[in-house]
C-alpha cells in the first residue's frame, strides 16, 4: 500500500515537472519570438526571400517563354517534346525555389535572433510548428503529395492538351504545373485552376490535334475529289479551326462504277463538330445536285496508333492453340470456308449497291 502511494506521487511530481518544462518552453519561445526588433527581422526576412522569390520567378518565366518560342519554331517532334518537358520542370523549379528561400529566411531569423541559444530550440520549435501547420495545411500537403507523383510519372507537361477527370469541362492546354496546382487555358480562353489532389485522371491529346477520318463511297472517283476541294474552300482554317484540309488517303474500286475514298484532317481540339458535322453537310450540300455520293459521308475518329494497337489485339481472335493434333489443318479449313463466305456476301452487297444507283 505504501509502494502504491510512493509511486503515484512520484507520477504525480513527474508530470507536474513536464507541465512546468513544456511552460517554461513556450513562454522562452514566446518572450523570444514576440519582441519587437525579433518581428521586425523576421518581416524583413521574409520580405527580402519574397522580392528574391519573385526576381528569380520572372527570369525563369522568360526562359521558359524563349524555350516556348524554340519549340514552336521546331520542326521535329521529339525534340519539340524534349523542350516541353524542360519547360515544365523550370516552371516546377519556380516553386520549389521560392520555398526555400522562405524557409532560408526564416532559419537566418531564428539564428540571428537567438545566438546563442541550443540548437534543440529550433528544432523544439520547427516540431511544435509543423504539429499546427500539418493541421492547417492538410489540404496543401495533399495538393503538394498528389503533384510529386504526378511530375514524378511525367503524366503531363506545359503545352500538352489535356482533359482531366472528373471534369467534364477541364479540357484545354497547359500553362502552369506546380507541386499544388495545374492551370490550364480552355478553347473559350477561359484560365482554369485545377488542385493536384483532385485530379483522377489525366487524357492527353496525341500532337495536340484531333485527327477525323472520312469515309466516301462515290461512282466518280475525279469528282469526289473535286467534292472534297470545294469542301477544303468552305472550311474556316486556323489553329482553332481546320489544322490542315481535308487529304485523300486511299482509293479502292468496289464496284463497276463505286469507289472507296478514305479522307482524313486535323482539327483543333473542342472544335471537332466543323469536321463531323459542318464538313459533312458541306459535302452534302454541294453533292444535292451532283449526286456524286452513293451514301452519306462517314466520319470517325482516326489515330494511326491507336488502330495498329487495336488490329494486333483483334488479329488475336484468329489464333489457335497448337498443340492439338490436326488443329491446324481445321483451322486453315475453317478459315477458307469463311473467306468464300464473305466474298460471296460481298459480291451480293456490291450487285446491290449497283442495282440501286441511280443511272445518270
Amino acid at each position: 500500500m505504501t509502494y502504491t502511494l510512493f509511486a503515484q506521487t512520484a507520477e504525480a511530481v513527474d508530470s507536474q515537472q513536464r507541465i512546468e518544462e513544456v511552460r517554461s518552453v513556450f513562454e522562452r519561445v514566446g518572450d523570444s519570438v514576440l519582441r519587437g526588433d525579433s518581428i521586425l527581422i523576421l518581416f524583413l526576412s521574409l520580405l527580402s526571400a519574397l522580392l528574391l522569390g519573385r526576381l528569380v520567378a520572372a527570369v525563369l518565366r522568360r526562359l521558359t517563354k524563349l524555350i516556348s518560342r524554340i519549340a514552336d519554331k521546331s520542326e521535329d517532334l521529339d525534340r519539340v517534346n524534349q523542350l516541353r518537358r524542360i519547360e515544365t520542370l523550370i516552371v516546377l523549379s519556380i516553386a520549389i525555389i521560392r520555398t526555400l528561400l522562405v524557409l532560408f529566411a526564416i532559419y537566418f531569423w531564428w539564428v540571428y535572433t537567438h545566438e546563442g541559444q541550443q540548437s534543440t530550440a529550433i528544432i523544439g520549435t520547427g516540431a511544435i510548428l509543423t504539429v499546427i501547420l500539418s493541421g492547417a495545411l492538410i489540404n496543401t500537403l495533399r495538393d503538394v503529395a498528389s503533384g510529386s507523383v504526378m511530375m514524378a510519372e511525367q503524366w503531363y507537361g506545359v503545352g500538352d492538351h489535356i482533359h482531366i477527370e472528373p471534369f467534364p469541362e477541364a479540357q484545354g492546354i497547359v500553362e502552369r504545373v506546380t507541386l499544388r496546382s495545374t492551370r490550364i487555358r480552355k478553347v473559350t480562353g477561359e484560365v482554369m485552376w485545377i488542385n493536384n489532389k483532385d485530379i483522377a485522371g489525366v487524357s492527353i491529346t496525341p500532337k495536340g490535334v484531333r485527327t477525323i477520318a472520312f469515309e466516301l463511297f462515290a461512282k466518280d472517283e475525279a469528282k469526289a475529289a473535286q467534292l472534297i476541294e470545294q469542301t477544303n474552300l468552305r472550311l474556316p482554317q486556323g489553329g482553332l479551326g481546320v489544322i490542315n484540309p481535308i487529304t485523300i488517303m486511299t482509293i479502292s474500286k468496289i464496284g463497276s462504277d463505286l469507289w472507296h475514298i478514305t479522307a482524313i484532317s486535323g482539327v483543333a481540339p473542342g472544335r471537332e463538330w466543323l469536321l463531323d458535322k459542318f464538313a459533312i453537310d458541306i459535302l452534302k450540300e454541294l453533292d444535292e445536285k451532283q449526286h456524286i455520293l452513293v451514301h452519306e459521308p462517314i466520319s470517325r475518329y482516326a489515330d494511326n496508333e491507336a488502330e495498329r494497337r487495336f488490329a494486333r489485339t483483334i488479329n488475336n481472335l484468329n489464333k489457335v492453340s497448337l498443340d492439338r493434333p490436326g488443329v491446324v489443318e481445321q483451322a486453315f479449313q475453317r478459315r477458307v470456308a469463311k473467306a468464300k463466305s464473305n466474298a460471296a456476301k460481298r459480291a451480293v452487297k456490291r450487285q446491290d449497291i449497283i442495282s440501286k444507283t441511280p443511272k445518270p
